[in-house]
């Protein structure tokens, strides 16, 4: 089962967000509420993918996957 969150590229990081994901990924442009608790605007750079993850939003997706993960036994059980 996938994570409720999304990464996405914007302002020179990879963010997460718990934002409704558009098919085929956020649009350049678009605003984005990521984990760290900023509004960006999403890029759709290619090489977006390879720059640093936020330090704001790692931790959170960490907390997330974890609760996610906790309370799914068949996976864990």
């Amino acid at each position: 089962m996938p994570y409720p969150f999304h990464w996405f590229p914007a302002d020179g990081r990879r963010h997460a967000t718990l934002d409704q994901r558009p098919r085929g990924g956020f649009p350049a442009t678009r605003e984005v509420t990521a984990l760290c608790g900023r509004e960006l605007t999403a890029d759709d750079a290619a090489e977006g993918w390879f720059w640093p993850t936020c330090r704001g939003c790692a931790p959170e997706t960490r907390r997330i996957a974890a609760a996610d993960t906790a309370l799914d036994p068949l996976l864990f059980g």
